[in-house]
């Protein structure tokens, strides 16, 4: 299943001959990137981060949910355009695009597949958090996330058929339907209690939603730092997939939102189908990248996921930067409209009383 890669790419001669490029205790080597032996700490350290960043992203979901009336959820559903359009985002120009970066780089046929399985995965639960600070919809966020990690179980494996078969048979890839199911059950139920709460208690609900959205901030950043440091002996790889985790994210970006705007969408809607089209689980990529390779063969691209995510991230950050300068200068917010209301009653009245204008109306 695995050998047709090795046979095409891979010379074990000359691991031997580049090792000099890679640490002493790398266990594969070809000078272009290598593996470091796990040891106990590290092995240690990837499952107690896993289960507080597990339950810290539920938390996060739970509290995106308080921002999720039920009229407009369901309404979503009844009347799906919006998803649709995010459905055409992200199983549309995403594997579109992986393709065609794959072709123009003319990287190996095995790296090539990695950036394809990228391309393919649904989006991730962070593209929620930055949707909620830029304004998003998060009725939309929320149900565009949930039909996309849905959807996936079907369209992962046809996306993955059309595009890889010029570089591998479409058995070699190995899809972790039970992580897909799982990231599906983590997103719904702490997304549905969240919905009742705000259902329920809405003054409460926002109390948790101002908590939970900071929470999440924080998680992001926390969740590409303990990449860096589980991955930390991978750093050197072809300049090749740096360029492809560059532009790809950029391109989900721009394209996600150019289409939503075509097809009609609202201006928050836009940035909302942006977000969900360039933010990628880059979890479920990396699963899946560990199942379907062996040792020689990751050592050639294993890292792609974490350089996809941590472009991703940057870009979603500038992203909320230049939206919120945009707000700050362009959009009055309730307060400065009040603020100026009450400055025109003020000159109003002032006509009426003579010219006299006390202070605190100046």
């Amino acid at each position: 299943m695995q050998t047709n890669f090795l046979s095409q790419q891979f010379n074990a001669g000359s691991l031997a001959e580049n090792s000099t490029a890679c640490p002493a205790n790398a266990t594969i080597c070809d000078g272009t990137s290598c593996v470091l032996t796990g040891d106990n700490f590290n092995q240690t350290l990837s499952v107690v981060l896993s289960t507080v960043l597990t339950i810290m992203l539920a938390l996060v979901m739970f509290s995106m949910g308080c921002n999720v009336e039920i009229k407009n959820f369901l309404g979503h559903i009844k009347r799906p355009w919006g998803i649709f359009v995010g459905f055409l985002c992200q199983f549309g120009i995403m594997p579109l695009t992986a393709f065609l970066l794959s072709l123009a780089f003319n990287v190996l046929p095995i790296q090539a597949v990695v950036v394809m399985i990228m391309g393919c995965c649904p989006g991730g639960t962070a593209s929620n958090v930055i949707a909620y600070w830029v304004d998003g919809d998060m009725d939309l966020s929320i149900s565009m996330t949930t039909c996309s990690t849905l959807l996936a179980m079907g369209m992962m494996p046809l996306c993955l058929f059309i595009y890889t078969k010029m570089w591998t048979d479409a058995d070699a890839i190995v899809l972790p339907y039970n992580s897909i199911g799982l990231s599906l059950v983590a997103l719904i139920i702490p997304v549905s209690c969240g919905i009742f709460i705000n259902h329920k208690w809405p003054s409460k609900a926002k109390i948790i939603l101002k908590v939970g959205s900071i929470v999440g901030a924080v998680l992001i950043v926390l969740i590409a730092v303990v990449g860096g440091i589980l991955y930390k002996g991978s750093w050197v790889i072809t300049p090749k997939l740096w360029i492809i985790g560059t532009i790809f994210p950029a391109a989900g970006y721009t394209l996600g939102f150019f289409l939503a705007r075509l097809a009609g969408l609202s201006w928050n809607r836009c940035r909302t189908v942006s977000l969900e089209t360039g933010m990628q689980n880059t979890q479920l990529c990396s699963t899946i990248v560990q199942l379907s390779f062996t040792p020689e063969q990751l050592e050639l691209m294993f890292t792609f996921p974490l350089i996809y995510s941590i472009f991703q991230l940057l870009f979603a950050l500038l992203i909320l930067g230049g939206y919120r300068l945009y707000r700050r200068h362009h959009v009055k917010t309730n307060t400065d409209i009040e603020k100026t209301a009450q400055k025109e009653d003020s000159k109003s009245s002032a006509k009426i009383n003579g010219g006299f204008i006390s202070d605190e109306m100046k």
